[in-house]
């Protein structure tokens, strides 16, 4: 019967009325079923659409499994790449030289973040490049075989060549050993939290003012650490060009039992550390000042150690 004579079509087997024109209504109303063209084929691929559909889905035709390989490795290293050189590195500690904050064998994240725009701060612990063969004191553990070295090319193996101490004092700072307190700006530090093994915070009577653009850096294990002190006969007077900083640490992420963030102790943040560098800068020299005695100290130590 026609549509509009007033009759009903008989109701199909779902319960709901025939499809009209390829459009089911009733309980699949929202399911287009395209019709079949007399080749066999959909109304979705003939004419000239349906050719392009067709032509489309050669075009997308996917890649061999070993170019996609290839394309996979490669994005992951361009990633790898740019993260260790923008953003974070991994570092490995080989010395005694930071405990107890930082453990022989720790596996640290180093962050370049803070300063793409900011300064090194006191108190921050920095990994830095070797700025006079300081490492014949502290050897480093570097990569040996091809495949460490792949991976410490791509930021995923520590690699050697740099140090890791706690920043003292930066430019225009007066950092001082009195009566086995650091002093910097005259300004005394409360360092007990973070140097632990040592009776001391420094040994002997020393004074340096800091050059301009760069720091002065000490180890937390104060009488085993190879650091500004034992490096004032040495090219550049023990100070580091803060240009060789790498970046600031501040995570331990291996072994899983030492997993902790790395703060910077309060102490750094005395504002009369601030205030009292005009007053002792004017008066002060440049450079190092009575060092003798502390780098003679630390090297008679290192003699005396079996």
């Amino acid at each position: 019967m026609t549509p509009g004579s007033g009759g009903s079509s008989p109701p199909s087997e779902t319960g709901g009325t025939p499809p009209v024109d390829g459009v089911s209504t009733g309980e699949h109303a929202d399911v287009v079923t395209p019709t079949a063209a007399a080749d066999g084929t959909s109304d979705e691929s003939a004419g000239p659409q349906g050719g392009s559909t067709r032509r489309r889905g050669k075009e997308r035709k996917q890649l061999p499994l070993w170019q996609e390989t290839i394309l996979m490795v490669g994005t992951a290293v361009v990633l790898a790449l740019l993260i260790k050189t923008f953003f974070i590195q991994a570092f490995y500690i080989p010395s005694g030289s930071m405990r107890d904050t930082l453990q022989v064998n720790d596996r640290i994240l180093v962050q370049k973040v803070s300063y793409w725009f900011g300064d090194v701060q006191r108190g921050d612990i920095v990994v830095f490049d070797d700025p006079a063969n300081w490492l014949g004191e502290e050897a480093g553990q570097v990569p040996g075989n091809a495949l460490t070295k792949a991976m410490s090319f791509v930021g995923l193996y520590p690699s050697g060549g740099h140090l890791v101490k706690r920043v003292i004092g930066v430019g225009g700072d007066t950092v001082a050993c009195q009566a086995g307190e650091v002093k910097v700006n005259r300004v005394g530090l409360q360092e007990s939290g973070y140097v632990t093994l040592a009776q001391n915070a420094c040994d002997g009577h020393w004074s340096v003012v800091v050059p301009a653009d760069h720091i002065w850096v000490l180890g937390d294990n104060r009488e085993n650490s190879a650091d500004s002190r034992a490096h004032t006969g040495d090219p550049g007077g023990g100070y580091i060009p803060v240009a060789d900083v790498v970046g600031k640490a501040f995570v331990i992420v291996w072994p899983v039992d030492r997993w902790q963030f790395i703060h910077r102790p309060a102490t750094f943040d005395n504002p009369q550390l601030d205030q009292a560098v005009a007053a002792v800068s004017g008066a002060a020299p440049a450079g190092p000042v009575a060092l003798v005695v502390p780098a003679l100290v630390w090297r008679r130590r290192r003699a005396r150690r079996p």
